[in-house]
């Protein structure tokens, strides 16, 4: 990311928008279990409002000296940081109960890595398991763009959120969205 998105994700009002909007978007109507995977958590601003509401976190950053940072900040509590590629995750088959991905889709550099993305958390989601994703629309407002410049962006159309999530090997995929970003709750299967 950019210094001035890095900026923004740090900000007092981008905590207060996650906070008032997105996070409570995220879990309404969600059962994500007591062993949560989120993927991409950046600073720590959505895990830091994940974690009362869930037993424990695994937070899997792909960028080294932010995983420290994290590792460091959440030590003795019900997160660890642990680093790593959301699309080669080093986790074992059925580990977690539900994961969930906040804002963070649209920073895998392309439509095949995400898929790639989506086998895996399939693949480490334990059967009934829910993946709920909240992800950013709007990239060619302005705002979006000057945001986003210099950063490598794939956006996603969430009219292609089923089908690919069925290729995947999901179920019960319900997608909303809002004039601002759109929302996924999808299921692994029971065996």
């Amino acid at each position: 990311m950019n210094f001035v998105h890095r900026r923004l994700c740090r900000s007092a009002r981008w905590r207060s928008l996650l906070e008032n909007f997105v996070v409570p978007s995220a879990l309404k109507d969600v059962q994500l279990g007591d062993d949560v995977l989120e993927l991409g958590p950046g600073d720590g601003l959505t895990t830091d409002l994940l974690r009362p509401h869930i037993a424990r976190i695994t937070a899997l950053e792909i960028h080294p000296p932010t995983v420290r940072k994290l590792a460091a900040r959440f030590c003795g509590t019900n997160v660890t940081a642990i680093q790593g590629d959301a699309s080669a995750m080093q986790f074992p088959d059925r580990r977690f109960s539900g994961v969930i991905s906040l804002h963070v889709l649209h920073h895998i550099p392309s439509a095949a890595l995400q898929d790639k993305v989506f086998r895996e958390v399939r693949r480490v989601l334990r059967p009934g398991g829910t993946f709920v994703c909240v992800d950013s629309l709007n990239f060619s407002d302005l705002r979006m763009r000057l945001i986003h410049i210099g950063d490598k962006i794939t956006p996603v159309d969430p009219a292609s959120i089923d089908r690919r999530l069925h290729a995947a090997g999901f179920s019960d995929i319900c997608i909303e969205t809002n004039p601002y970003a759109f929302k996924f709750i999808a299921r692994r299967p029971v065996d």
